[in-house]
């Protein structure tokens, strides 16, 4: 697994630990990485949807997390990327050579 980026700003609510997420930064006291918020915040998400999303964590640790990202963008970004390689990692390896998997086409209903 790759190695990320240092943290340049230190947070009071997130905390990196290698033996905790393989070393993402999490919310102080729980296991919600801080990509997962930092991703649904740069989708329009709001702190309020987040902090129902995440009722224990509250919005001081919400906030706190999103100010850690935004402190350390390359950190979070480059944390997301290997998440997503992980991701794409696992789908490849589903797929078997021969399966019957049926093959997705595009599919235009106006056609006819």
């Amino acid at each position: 697994m790759s190695e990320l980026p240092p943290v340049r700003v230190h947070h009071p609510h997130v905390e990196v630990r290698d033996d905790l997420l393989a070393g993402s930064p999490v919310v102080r006291g729980s296991r919600v990485p801080v990509r997962r918020l930092w991703a649904w915040h740069r989708r329009g998400v709001t702190v309020e949807t987040l902090v129902k999303r995440y009722p224990s964590l509250g919005p001081a640790r919400v906030l706190g997390a999103l100010s850690f990202a935004y402190d350390n963008q390359e950190l979070v970004e480059a944390d997301l990327a290997r998440e997503q390689a992980l991701l794409d990692k696992e789908e490849a390896a589903e797929k078997v050579p021969g399966s019957m998997e049926q093959t997705r086409l595009p599919f235009d209903p106006s056609k006819k």
